[in-house]
């Protein structure tokens, strides 16, 4: 029971930072294309890599599984999720803007997985 909770306190501090980064980017990029999420898909991506390589490289066995799962399926998983990315593609090719839905799938995935790429080649020059 422990740990679902810690993943529920985890999840509502990620979700209430996603929804800040959302806010902050439809102010600063406006609506027309979903800066916030692609920024969050990104940041994301890099934050788990990092943490991810730094659990397996550097934290040794004195890192808790709770603390993971606080970190990673908690804070993490509710500040980014592949279902408001759908979703956002989605509704961009309904409005007719096809080029900007595919490019939008295209930077999400490829940028998000070379973050996370980047976040553990990190981790792993500390480890060096």
């Amino acid at each position: 029971m422990r740990s679902y909770l810690l993943v529920f306190l985890g999840a509502g501090i990620g979700g209430a930072l996603r929804h800040g980064v959302n806010v902050a980017c439809a102010r600063m990029c406006g609506t027309a294309f979903p800066w916030g999420t692609l920024t969050v898909n990104v940041v994301g991506s890099l934050l788990m890599g990092a943490i991810a390589g730094w659990l397996a490289f550097k934290a040794g066995e004195g890192w808790s599984q709770p603390l993971r799962l606080f970190l990673t399926t908690g804070i993490l998983g509710g500040f980014t999720t592949f279902s408001a990315f759908s979703l956002d593609a989605a509704l961009l090719w309904e409005r007719g803007e096809a080029g900007l839905a595919l490019g939008y799938v295209a930077a999400s995935v490829i940028l998000s997985i070379a973050s996370l790429a980047a976040g553990l080649a990190f981790v792993r020059t500390l480890a060096a």
